[in-house]
């Protein structure tokens, strides 16, 4: 198991920026791949960013690309999501998730589906 706590979510205007800390702890080194979701009320999970361990591959949805900034430690222990120019519309709850390197599910970055672990949230409101 692979506990995930996020840290760092908070009420912003919009234009702000905030950053979001994901703290892995237990057997990390299982990890293959840690991601950053969101789920506002009344809409589905969205995957906003994932970070990979072996090849450092890092993806974005469109909706934050050059907006939003994932990185880790080398150890994957930790993954942060620098968050710039917040809009009302990034207003949602963020989730880490973790992928393990077993893990036998169909592998698809920003499918929720594709992740083994699962941080409790965090909230992110951006105020107009």
């Amino acid at each position: 198991q692979v506990p995930l706590v996020e840290s760092g979510g908070g009420l912003v205007q919009a234009g702000g920026s905030l950053r979001l800390s994901c703290a892995a702890s237990g057997d990390t080194i299982c990890i293959s791949a840690i991601a950053w979701f969101r789920q506002a009320p009344g809409k589905e999970r969205e995957g906003v960013s994932c970070i990979g361990r072996s090849d450092g591959n890092i993806y974005y949805a469109d909706s934050v690309k050059g907006r939003f900034t994932i990185s880790r430690d080398r150890a994957l222990n930790t993954a942060n999501l620098q968050m710039n120019n917040l809009q009302p519309e990034d207003t949602a709850v963020y989730y880490c998730a973790a992928r393990d390197r077993n893990s036998q599910k169909p592998w698809i970055y920003s499918d929720y589906s594709s992740y083994d672990y699962w941080g409790q949230g965090t909230q992110v409101t951006v105020s107009s």
